[in-house]
């Protein structure tokens, strides 16, 4: 099934994103802050947890490349992984747009919103972002609720 297919049972219509970030003169002169709260906006993802992902994965560094044991690589701010880019270049978008902050933010948010379909709006999908292995799962979790505490914008947990 195609990610479009996929996608538009939740309402999503990624092909218009993608299309969207990558000819939309706003998405390569958008500032990350706006990138941050409209890729937020549209896929009901809290823009805040965007940022921590994006510190956490890269400390905001767009041309981020890097590349992993198991032969994949991931790239800009927030590591898209090479397992994603058949799916994405069928809709449109080449693994040579993820280096455009706006593309990877609206990428990384759509990736996002996924995980809380499948666990709901919990530590659980904000960890399986970056593994779907409970112990790294976990551990990604605990590691963005500490961004955020350290920003002041979470309380720690007793």
């Amino acid at each position: 099934m195609s990610l479009a297919l996929r996608c538009s049972k939740y309402g999503i219509v990624f092909a218009w994103l993608a299309s969207a970030a990558l000819s939309c003169p706003v998405a390569h002169a958008a500032t990350g802050d706006e990138c941050f709260e409209k890729a937020g906006a549209y896929q009901g993802v809290n823009p805040l947890v965007l940022r921590a992902v994006a510190w956490r994965e890269s400390k905001g560094d767009a041309a981020a490349i890097n590349h992993n044991a198991n032969g994949s690589i991931d790239v800009g701010q927030l590591q898209i992984n090479s397992v994603h880019f058949s799916e994405l270049a069928r809709e449109g978008i080449p693994h040579r747009a993820l280096t455009d902050p706006c593309v990877n933010i609206f990428v990384a948010a759509w990736l996002l919103k996924q995980k809380m379909v499948r666990y709901g709006n919990t530590w659980r999908a904000i960890g399986a972002y970056h593994s779907e292995s409970p112990r790294e799962r976990d551990a990604y979790a605990r590691s963005i609720q500490a961004i955020l505490v350290s920003w002041g914008l979470l309380r720690p947990q007793q």
